[in-house]
């Protein structure tokens, strides 16, 4: 979710207006009503109308427009190329995209290679590899994501939340909270070895169980290759990262993952419980014995689809004794831990059990580490820079860091960040003035705000945003067992998402006042929708609550672009 300044307004033009012309109420209303048909012929287990259906939706033009716009003006990459340099694709050449997408066309279209992207990995100094389609398969791939996603949203299991409409981090680490927090367990704390990389694409494609068309194209997604500069190498194996439906298809290859856990106990109340997210996962059972027949079970199953358990990652603990030396553990950059609980604090059972226990999960020193160490690098970055263009960098790392963290025991952590950023910019203050006195410095940059006092703002009131100004939501309400956004029930899913964590306060505030509906098309918002906040007077500065809408992305771009129309006209 965000908020942009200045919705970049298309050129004018016959193709620009066709194209602002388009009904996307009634296209978004067409498509969600197959995909919900896709959904609910899975769940009866009627695969024929299941790929009937996809196939209906596939030759939709409201489908295929809908797939153009998000790859052309939705998504965070979309001005990343492929390997044809195509960045910036017009209004004319859209709809020309949407004429090439048709399946009639797949035979003659051949997929061109991915191109090789590397991105940093958060706090590690190596790198993770990307593969950039061109925009045309990237269309292509997500069209062929709204087919598939909802027929196996409605097979997928419970505890599997990365990467999936309406389900997040936040919905995992609380459901683990609910599997520990009446007793403590033995816990395995799993990761796949280069799960993305790994992946074997014969036993990808087996478990699709698809229709041809959707199998061909998915295989030739899959063999296109990676080109790295002007070397070509070629994919025998794994899923390239960095395409629309990459994640999709990871999560359809580890379906069952969960089921081969509980598989090693008959009995419904002692299976170990497998909770995934993306190739992250824990397994959660009170008896060591239990933990270990489920590791051998899960390493078999995963020698199936070609993948192994990475030995430096995978490790045993515990949530509250020390075992092996530890005791907890680290998931999702929260560490997950329990501690003995009364006045000794060590008072047994006959057993040599704690009698009492409190489950605490907090932010892990590691993630507390790599964004103070995210903060010194963008201040230092900035030595040259104004206190406001600063703050106004600032601000925003320190929002997202803090909402992420806002559903668990976080008040400590961030005492100690908002410590380390004072720190921080004092010295940031010091090497700006290096002749004048601390005392000097820090009347120049701190001062008094309202009933607070020592504060970094401007004279234009323009002030540091503290992470303990977060208010901590406990507990996190957890998404339903396996329900779906493709389920039919918009209004749980629309009361979700004004309530999500990292869903600021004057966006979640618009939502409820705006039942979950777009101002714009009067839509209702869904899991994955780019939703920002327009200024109805475009007075950036005037926040008043009346003077605010929550728009979709494109919904705002088009209003910003009819009103330039109209003030031109005039």
């Amino acid at each position: 979710m965000a908020e942009r300044k200045a919705p970049r307004v298309e050129q004018p033009g016959p193709a620009s207006e066709a194209w602002r012309e388009v009904p996307w109420r009634k296209l978004e209303r067409h498509v969600y009503r197959i995909q919900k048909r896709i959904y609910r012929a899975s769940q009866r287990g009627n695969t024929r109308a299941v790929h009937k259906l996809q196939k209906l939706l596939m030759k939709s033009e409201a489908a295929r427009t809908l797939a153009v716009r998000k790859v052309t003006q939705e998504n965070q990459g979309k001005k990343t190329a492929g390997v044809d340099g195509v960045k910036s694709v017009p209004p004319k050449q859209r709809f020309v995209m949407v004429k090439q997408m048709h399946p009639k066309h797949w035979k003659r279209q051949k997929p061109k290679p991915v191109r090789r992207v590397w991105i940093p990995k958060p706090g590690k100094a190596e790198k993770r590899p990307l593969g950039i389609p061109t925009m045309l398969e990237r269309a292509k791939q997500a069209l062929v994501k709204a087919g598939l996603e909802p027929e196996w949203e409605a097979v997928f299991e419970a505890n599997s939340y990365g990467f999936r409409p309406g389900r997040s981090c936040h919905d995992a680490i609380a459901a683990i909270f609910v599997q520990i927090r009446y007793k403590p367990k033995f816990v395995l704390d799993a990761d796949i070895e280069g799960c993305f990389d790994h992946i074997s694409q014969e036993a990808l494609l087996q478990k699709l169980k698809t229709f041809s068309t959707m199998r061909r194209v998915i295989k030739a997604w899959l063999k296109a290759g990676v080109l790295e500069g002007v070397d070509f190498t070629p994919t025998e194996r794994g899923t390239p990262q960095g395409g629309v439906v990459s994640p999709l298809l990871a999560n359809i290859a580890l379906h069952g993952l969960e089921e081969a856990a509980a598989s090693v106990c008959r009995s419904r109340r002692g299976k170990p419980i497998l909770i995934r997210y993306a190739d992250d996962f824990v397994i959660l059972h009170a008896e060591k014995k239990m933990i270990d027949q489920a590791t051998e079970a899960v390493t078999e199953w995963l020698k199936g689809m070609g993948l192994l358990l990475s030995p430096k990652k995978t490790r045993i603990t515990h949530t509250l004794q020390s075992y092996e030396g530890n005791t907890g553990f680290d998931f999702l950059g929260f560490t997950v831990r329990q501690f003995p609980k009364g006045k000794t604090k060590t008072g047994k059972d006959t057993h040599g059990r704690p009698l009492g226990f409190k489950t605490l999960i907090k932010p892990s020193k590691e993630a507390i580490k790599r964004h103070t160490t995210e903060t010194k690098k963008r201040i230092r970055k900035l030595r040259g820079a104004t206190q406001e263009a600063l703050i106004r960098e600032l601000n925003p790392i320190i929002r997202g860091w803090a909402n992420y963290y806002r559903t668990v025991v976080s008040k400590e952590a961030y005492t100690e960040c908002d410590n380390t950023l004072y720190y921080q910019l004092i010295q940031w203050a010091q090497w700006r003035h290096p002749r004048k006195s601390q005392g000097w410095v820090i009347r120049k940059y701190w001062h008094r705000d309202g009933n607070q006092k020592w504060v970094f703002t401007t004279p234009e009131k323009v002030t540091i945003r503290l992470h303990s100004t977060t208010k901590v939501i406990h507990p996190y309400e957890k998404v339903k067992g396996s329900t779906s956004p493709y389920d039919g029930n918009l209004l749980y899913w629309a009361q979700r998402l004004k309530s999500h964590p990292m869903m600021r306060g004057k966006l979640a505030r618009l939502l409820q006042k705006q039942q979950g509906k777009c101002r714009w098309c009067e839509l209702t918002f869904r899991d994955g929708d780019l939703i920002e906040i327009d200024h109805i007077d475009g007075n950036h500065e005037n926040d008043e609550p009346s003077n605010l809408f929550a728009l979709h992305r494109h919904c705002h771009d088009e209003r910003h672009a009819k009103y330039a129309a109209g003030v031109n006209n005039k």
